[in-house]
């Protein structure tokens, strides 16, 4: 019944969205604005059913409903409920599923807000919704479906993938990174809504859609450092970025989404980049849907990869008729794509963005060849060929540097003019700071000339975006005579966008200072230790106290008591440890991790006598590494400080029609 129920769902909603699609445009055309209601509807209809089919298999698999394919795929009786309902995308069926329900809910969320809007902007808008949600459809009744009938029924499942079970973040880092990637297709709806209704020369779709792709960049950042803690936390590397091609997959589209929301500043204050802004939005929807497609077409080997038959030329086919349609939209509407305004000056804050977006884009296509080369040779010539990590370190750290430098210079260039005698005295601060942050990575010993203009242009940064809270609260505490942090606070809310994209720019210093830190300090020690014996790495020392086993429902679990020593006390007891599964024939290392301000003390169980009498472990010290994830949550914070309204915006939103806020 259950297995019905969902596809048939599926199979209503994909009539719905078909039906939808082809109703607006006719509307439109005919002059019937009435009819459009029910194109709106169909947005809603969509999501409603597609909710449907998503709760129907969460309860196949916590119900352990083995008739449905996805459930005989993935569940498993042992399987704690968590991971049993997470295991929805963990995946390929499911995952499209998953999928399809974020964009129906993305969807019925921009018809909703802007329902009331006048002009055909959001119901072709509303279309190009339509039509995505049609494709991810066509996957469920085809190559992806999830609810397939299974005869004979087992009893028993093999439950999810080992690495999927077993850390907690497997339950965030997913849904991020779906709500980031899903939430590109917004944006790029609206570009598709303004050219097809002549709107694309005026900025309103771009002031309407700016929240919304900072909704998904937020996602997709966090996203991006869940992953990298799951890595860190789960793997037992001691490591958190490696390139693997699914990183990249995901952090790709980042890249040209972030290059966006600068150089879209641009186009509403000069009316300049027309063109290339609506070429990053859709460049960057492509790239959400390649991701996808490298992660899903089983093409890649990865940790994170799926594999499943045809479903890669089904990805392709999108990308390839996603491309001529917005080529042929875009050549249609060139002429209405022209600049408005030049630039000034050499010296101005349009310059740096311009900048900026260079180095973005460079550094994209860098991350970008890598990724895809191996493929391609291997299509092309038959032979194997591994792009690794030295790669993309030697090609991209001076880009990361150099946008590092630019994030400080941006915030203190003025618009339009060149720069004055008063930008001395905004750069004093981050100047200062820059050499200090320089100067003490020398004296820890940093002796990679990248690694030490990554100090000095993180804290040139700091300085920089820090100086404009500073400023701007001083200069309110002159004029109104408020204390400090009122001033602060009404700054702040005064120019929400504005200075979250300064609190961002703090968080994304603090990663690149973690990332700088770890990357250049990190000492590691392996060795093998009997009861009472310790190591110590950096000066961090660690005793081994014993070996431990226990018997866990889905699982075996080998484990070493370790404690952490101050002196002769001990600070802290940690137990890195083996999980075996039975459907995996290697252990999973679950390591653990005794985090300080400064750094992580990591552990990870390397190998253990069954009699207990020794263990062999590896003790790294991992400097700064906590700055990454709180840099990351930095980060966040301000894109929520960006999106959230300010006071003006609220007041003119509360104000009856007509009447005055």
């Amino acid at each position: 019944m259950i297995r019905l129920i969902a596809s048939n769902a599926i199979l209503v909603a994909l009539v719905v969205t078909a039906l939808g699609a082809i109703l607006t445009p006719v509307a439109i055309l005919r002059g019937r604005r009435d009819w459009l209601s029910f194109s709106f509807a169909a947005v809603y209809t969509n999501f409603a059913l597609v909710t449907v089919s998503t709760l129907a298999l969460v309860w196949g698999l916590v119900s352990h409903d083995f008739s449905i394919s996805y459930v005989a795929q993935v569940g498993s009786r042992a399987t704690p409920t968590f991971y049993t309902i997470i295991s929805l995308w963990g995946a390929l069926e499911g995952s499209i599923v998953f999928w399809a329900w974020v964009l129906g809910m993305y969807a019925a969320a921009v018809v909703w807000f802007n329902r009331k809007r006048e002009g055909n902007l959001v119901p072709y808008a509303a279309m190009a919704l339509l039509l995505v949600a049609l494709f991810f459809h066509i996957l469920l009744l085809g190559p992806a479906n999830p609810f397939q009938a299974v005869f004979p029924v087992p009893f028993d499942g093999p439950g999810p993938n080992p690495l999927l079970q077993n850390h907690i973040l497997m339950g965030v880092h997913p849904p991020l990174l779906y709500l980031g990637y899903v939430g590109m297709t917004v944006p790029f709806a609206f570009a598709v809504g303004a050219m097809l209704s002549g709107e694309v020369a005026s900025d309103d779709w771009i002031r309407l859609t700016r929240r919304w792709t900072l909704v998904a960049w937020g996602f997709l950042t966090a996203a991006i450092i869940a992953g990298m803690w799951w890595s860190y936390e789960v793997l037992g590397w001691g490591g958190y970025w490696a390139w693997d091609p699914v990183e990249n997959a995901s952090f790709i589209p980042w890249l040209t989404c972030t290059a966006y929301l600068h150089s879209v500043m641009v186009q509403e204050r000069r009316g300049m980049l027309k063109l290339w802004n609506l070429n990053l939005m859709v460049g960057t929807f492509v790239l959400t849907i390649l991701g996808t497609f490298l992660t899903r077409s089983g093409i890649i080997s990865s940790v994170h990869a799926f594999t499943q038959g045809t479903i890669g030329y089904y990805f392709l086919g999108f990308i390839a008729v996603v491309l001529l349609s917005t080529l042929i939209l875009v050549a249609g509407n060139s002429d209405k794509l022209g600049s408005e305004g030049k630039l000034d000056a050499p010296l101005s804050r349009e310059t740096a963005f311009l900048l900026q977006n260079m180095f973005f884009t460079v550094f994209m296509f860098t991350v970008l060849i890598g990724t895809l080369f191996p493929l391609v040779a291997e299509l092309v010539r038959g032979v194997k060929v591994s792009v690794g990590t030295p790669f993309f370190n030697k090609m991209s750290i001076p880009l990361m540097v150099a946008l590092l430098f630019l994030m400080g210079v941006g915030p203190v260039l003025p618009w339009r003019k060149g720069a004055g005698p008063e930008l001395k005295g905004k750069l004093t601060a981050g100047v200062v700071l820059g050499l200090l942050f320089g100067v003490v990575g020398l004296v820890m010993g940093a002796r990679n000339a990248y690694a030490v203009l990554s100090f000095t242009f993180a804290g040139f940064a700091l300085g920089a975006n820090v100086g404009e809270f500073v400023r701007g609260a001083n200069a309110r505490v002159r004029a109104h005579g408020e204390s400090w942090l009122v001033a602060l606070s009404r700054l702040v809310a005064g120019n929400r966008r504005r200075f979250g994209g300064y609190v961002a720019h703090i968080g994304v210093v603090l990663v690149a200072l973690g990332v700088t830190a770890s990357g250049t300090f990190k000492k590691e020690q392996e060795a093998t230790l009997t009861p009472g014996q310790s190591m110590t790495v950096s000066g961090h020392t660690v005793r081994f106290k014993n070996a431990w086993l226990r018997e866990e429902k889905q699982r075996q679990v080998v484990g070493a008591t370790m404690e952490i020593m101050d002196g002769t006390r001990v600070s802290a007891t940690v137990e890195p440890r083996m999980n075996y599964y039975p459907t995996s024939q290697q252990p999973v290392p679950t390591p653990q991790v005794k985090s300080t301000w400064s750094g992580d003390i990591y552990l990870n169980l390397m190998a253990f006598k069954q009699d207990g009498s020794n263990v062999t472990v590896k003790v790294i010290w991992e400097p700064l590494v906590p700055w990454i994830w709180f840099g990351g949550f930095v980060i966040c914070f301000g894109a929520i400080l960006g999106i959230l309204p300010t006071r003006r915006e609220a007041a003119v939103a509360s104000a009856p029609a007509g009447g005055t806020p």
